[in-house]
């Protein structure tokens, strides 16, 4: 005749053992969901920091492009090698128009900065566009 508390121990570790089964199952699901987050979040924060990389190089190449003490329409081109990229500046001479006071404005220039560069194998472009009073920088 078996005892009842032997009976009762086997019983016992095999529900041990499904429990530990289950907690391993639920730790490896939330890991890999884990895992999945800290990759996404990986991912925005380089595209963020490319986003910055791009931004700031558009903004110093417009800075540098409206300094030029002398305007006349042209446009111009620069690679980047180190950074994929082209630096597209085009100097525009704007009509004659009018300010909110009805003064004529001559001698207004469209400066317009665009970046193409390479993101996930797509060609993009961002541009900046300013004006400029043509005779700003001479004496």
């Amino acid at each position: 005749m078996k005892h009842p508390k032997n009976a009762k121990r086997r019983q016992s570790r095999g529900y041990l053992l499904l429990e530990v089964v289950l907690a391993m199952g639920i730790f490896a699901m939330a890991a890999t969901g884990f895992t999945i987050a800290l990759h996404k979040a990986a991912d925005a924060s380089d595209l963020m920091s490319r986003e910055m990389q791009i931004t700031r190089i558009l903004q110093s190449s417009l800075d540098e492009a409206i300094s030029v003490p002398v305007l006349e329409e042209k446009s111009m081109t620069v690679t980047l090698d180190e950074r994929n990229m082209e630096i597209e500046t085009i100097y525009e001479k704007m009509e004659e128009m009018e300010n909110q006071d009805g003064q004529l404005l001559q001698d207004m220039w469209r400066v317009t900065v665009i970046c193409h560069y390479f993101q996930d194998n797509n060609e993009m472009a961002r541009q900046a566009i300013t004006w400029r009073y043509g005779r700003l920088y001479q004496p």
